[in-house]
């Protein structure tokens, strides 16, 4: 296995300590460009707002897309970390802090030295490099922006998707699923329409607030009660805003709702349901108009290919990586679009990232499991990867997955 350089864990830890949201890493755009460029590559900057595809042309053979993602949260950092994001960035209302809490300065970093070392040993692959370094993943529309720009109709449609996105399991385990493996996301806006009063009056008033609150206690049902056993499905309410003022009764509230599924028929199920709970509500509470309910964004299941993962898991194992099926994720990726755009097979893995001493004395992958689930998440303002052995088994990991689909030069 390749060890990575320490110019490569500087840049991970510059990129982290400088984080940019959705559509506006102009920063992580230069600097990928820059270091592309310097590798050999043709860069083409811009791609869907911010992104960056550079390409690699080694003789005749296929095309290979290695994708990762750009954009950070708006998270104030509370890693402690000597590197720790103190950035702000605009917001709605004002400045917010902005921190890499999924691990996008990961991916980034981990398919910068990945294109290095591809293009440094072109005598041991042939084809087409197309890597894609996309923006706006945590909006739900990095990729179809991309896709609207014509990046296939630009570079070339590709025979493979491949990529990688950093967890909290032990550096050195791998996690890749065939089938259903990412959860495919909707997001709803719910405004519910009162009447607004004086606080000390609220019997003149229909309360949006109450109406709200009934509302988001009665979505918990959607998975407890409408929902199989067998079947996955999440519902959160991560906005919740109302009022002005601690005297007023407002007049409306918005509720913005995140609905992770893995299928379609539970997906129409979940988001009917949400629907129509909040007319009910609204109906319930003498509502003067009826809420208005908008599906603001979606994206697809990332489905992985079950050949195509049966081809890639052994060039993964080869690298001394543990390679596990770690079950259906609930969270949400859309790199799955441009599998579908380009009717290729996509192969997405999970890339541990946490420290492997937490893991010491387990017994099996339950037991890892256990242990996961006791450490900070991705989204958390904690969450930060060990950069090594993470970066190096990143870099490796994407190495290897290339080289498996673009034959080598000379004969397999």
């Amino acid at each position: 296995m390749t060890s990575t350089s320490g110019d490569l864990a500087g840049v991970y830890r510059d990129l982290h300590a400088h984080p940019e949201l959705g559509f506006a890493e102009h920063r992580t755009a230069a600097i990928v460009a820059d270091r592309l460029t310097r590798f050999g590559y043709e860069v083409t900057t811009g791609v869907g707002r911010t992104g960056v595809v550079g390409i690699l042309r080694n003789g005749d053979g296929p095309t290979a897309l290695l994708r990762a993602d750009m954009d950070g949260l708006p998270v104030a950092e509370a890693t402690g970390l000597p590197y720790a994001s103190t950035d702000v960035a605009p917001g709605e209302a004002g400045d917010v802090p902005v921190m890499h809490a999924c691990g996008h300065d990961m991916h980034v970093t981990a398919l910068l030295g990945a294109a290095e070392q591809l293009a440094d040993d072109t005598n041991s692959w042939a084809g087409t490099l197309m890597l894609v370094f996309q923006p706006a993943e945590e909006l739900g529309a990095g990729a179809q922006a991309m896709l609207d720009d014509g990046v296939f109709e630009r570079f070339g449609h590709p025979e493979v998707v491949l990529g990688q996105h950093v967890a909290p399991l032990p550096a050195g385990v791998l996690g890749l699923r065939a089938g259903p493996a990412f959860a495919a996301a909707d997001v709803l806006r719910i405004v519910l329409h009162g009447r607004g009063a004086h606080g000390s009056r609220p019997e003149v008033s229909v309360d949006p607030v109450v109406m709200a609150a009934a509302t988001v206690m009665r979505l918990q049902t959607v998975v407890s009660r409408e929902v199989g056993a067998s079947e996955t499905a999440v519902v959160t309410v991560g906005v919740l805003k109302a009022g002005t003022a601690v005297n007023i009764i407002p007049d409306h509230a918005e509720l913005l709702v995140s609905v992770r599924t893995f299928t379609v028929d539970v997906r129409d199920r979940v988001v009917a349901g949400i629907g129509r709970i909040a007319r009910a509500e609204a109906d319930a509470s003498g509502a003067p108009k009826r809420p208005e309910v908008e599906l603001t964004s979606s994206f697809p299941a990332v489905s992985n290919d079950q050949d195509a993962v049966d081809r890639t898991r052994p060039a993964l194992q080869a690298i001394g990586a543990m390679v596990v099926d770690p079950g259906p994720v609930t969270g949400s990726e859309d790199v799955g679009l441009f599998g579908i755009a380009a009717g290729a097979p996509c192969v997405y893995w999970l890339l541990g990232g946490a420290d492997p001493a937490r893991f010491e004395g387990a017994a099996d992958f339950e037991e890892i499991a256990l242990r996961t689930a006791a450490l900070p998440s991705n989204h958390s303002p904690l969450f930060a990867p060990v950069i090594e052995p993470t970066l190096t088994i990143g870099v490796n990991a994407l190495v290897a997955a290339a080289h498996t689909w673009l034959p080598r030069a000379g004969g397999k």
